[in-house]
């Protein structure tokens, strides 16, 4: 956590959590979860956020979900984690259904249409967004460079699934990564 960042209370990170999920519809929740987490409340620094964020990422669910339940654990335990996963989808949620309820009875409206294009959009520009704005952490650590661009090449070029590949280069990342004390890698 960062020394100038005040410890945030159970309201702060229900309010931080919600925050993160009112500003982003459809996509980019990493980006704006950073934002909020690392920029403007200071909660984490960014080595931190990144290493909570591929946690949450290897666990089933939804990465910002997960991301919540880290975040909130790291502060409080589990009731850190139950406030940060109500702010994340209590109001979201009852946003989402009423959303649904409209879209069932307008969606064939051109206008709708054309805002939801727009939103797809701005969410594909926030995920972008996200990668330039980590890829710094990563530039500088040769190794998460090998793991990053040989998963990606398994990926798109030898079409390896995500499960096979998660079980290989899983282990190995937390081989290299494992924490040991004051050595060296």
């Amino acid at each position: 956590m960062a020394e100038s960042a005040p410890y945030p209370t159970h309201l702060q990170l229900f309010l931080g959590m919600q925050q993160v999920a009112l500003s982003s519809f459809g996509g980019g929740l990493s980006a704006w979860s950073e934002r909020i987490v690392v920029e403007d409340r200071q909660w984490m620094n960014k080595e931190e956020f990144i290493t909570g964020l591929t946690v949450a990422r290897l666990f089933p669910g939804p990465n910002q979900i997960n991301m919540a339940v880290y975040i909130g654990s790291r502060f409080h335990g589990l009731s850190g984690a139950v406030s940060a996963l109500l702010g994340i989808l209590l109001l979201p949620f009852s946003v989402l259904m009423v959303l649904g309820l409209s879209y069932y009875y307008l969606h064939e409206t051109l206008a709708v249409d054309r805002v939801l294009a727009g939103v797809i959009t701005a969410s594909a520009g926030m995920a972008l967004s996200m990668g330039f704005k980590i890829a710094g952490v990563y530039t500088r650590d040769p190794v998460a460079m090998l793991l990053a661009g040989g998963s990606f090449i398994a990926m798109s070029v030898f079409h390896v699934r995500l499960i096979p590949l998660v079980l290989v280069a899983a282990p190995l990342a937390m081989a290299w990564y494992w924490p040991r004390g004051e050595q060296q890698r």
